[in-house]
């Protein structure tokens, strides 16, 4: 299978990376012509549009920052839809909006190709080693067809149902872990105005049923200072808001949802759209005057599950307890 790539950045050029070097037949495309250099010297080919890289592919991935960037790409001159047709297949692996995937996708199998969407959770670092999870929509027979690039790019591979489920599942996850990491800072500041080493703090929330994934892996770059977990907080936004427009949507009078936007709205404000996500500490370091470090934490999050072949999760079901 002939696999082309859009969108080398934080999270896709990992996982065009993976492709690469497990042996795949790989093409790229980016805006940034420096990333596509790289990657060919690694030895993928490159496409200069996204519609002579269909030409050139069975499948084509993309992996874009926002719903408009992935509309561009697909509708856009020269876009995918320019030479998708029977045989083909699309696999988005963006965090997008449900509907907007929904119409793309019918735009896409009007041409006779197939559509799945793909996106990812767990973070750039199991990103990079194969070991993230990714929500599938679409038609069973393609997801299976697939499967063996599925379990390249991942570890965790869960069939979510039609096109449209994982969208919705994924921002679904990407709130819960806003909810944790606005709570675990509102802890550590709490905790060293308390007067508690910030190290103690950290420890006593990972072994205990306070721990999440976020206080396990955020929490160590926060205290380290860095920050750094290649998420911004327009991007956290963008997730946030999609959620909140799901509850919407089906008419759920959420009363979390609504302060953790206003919380990042007024982060994005203070700092920047493109400050780091975990940077949103920052408001309590700056009401407070306090600063929440410790040494002995790494400045960037790693995998510490070495990487191996991804599988499918199912449901648990009654009959099978």
């Amino acid at each position: 299978m002939k696999i082309g790539f859009v969108g080398l950045g934080n999270v896709g050029g990992k996982l065009a990376g993976n492709l690469i070097r497990n042996g795949h037949d790989v093409t790229v495309l980016d805006l940034d012509k420096a990333l596509v250099t790289g990657f060919a010297e690694q030895g993928a080919s490159v496409a200069e549009t996204p519609g002579e890289l269909v030409d050139a592919c069975d499948t084509v991935i993309t992996c874009l920052p926002s719903p408009a960037a992935c509309s561009a790409v697909v509708e856009g001159a020269n876009g995918l839809l320019t030479c998708l047709g029977p045989g083909k297949i699309w696999m988005e692996m963006s965090t997008t909006d449900a509907s907007e995937m929904q119409r793309l996708a019918q735009l896409v199998e009007a041409t006779g190709a197939s559509a799945l969407e793909c996106p990812v959770s767990g973070g750039c670092h199991r990103a990079a080693t194969g070991n993230i999870s990714i929500f599938v929509g679409g038609e069973r027979d393609i997801f299976e067809y697939v499967m063996p690039v599925l379990q390249t790019l991942g570890r965790r591979i869960l069939h979510t149902g039609p096109i449209g489920s994982a969208s919705q599942l994924k921002v679904m996850t990407n709130y819960l872990a806003t909810a944790n990491l606005l709570s675990m800072c509102e802890a550590m500041v709490t905790m060293k105005a308390a007067g508690f080493d910030l190290a103690t703090v950290y420890e006593a929330m990972t072994i205990s049923s306070g721990t999440s994934f976020v206080a396990e892996t955020e929490g160590q770059v926060i205290l380290n200072g860095s920050r750094d977990i290649s998420f911004t907080m327009d991007l956290v936004k963008k997730d946030i808001g999609l959620f909140q427009k799901l509850a919407d949507e089906f008419g759920v009078p959420l009363e979390i949802s609504p302060l953790m936007v206003d919380i990042f709205n007024d982060g994005i404000d203070r700092f920047g759209e493109r400050e780091l996500s975990p940077n949103i500490i920052r408001r309590l370091e700056e009401a407070t005057g306090l600063e929440i470090l410790a040494p002995g934490f790494p400045p960037v999050m790693s995998d510490d599950e070495p990487p191996a072949k991804g599988g499918e999760v199912l449901p648990r079901r009654a009959n099978a307890i």
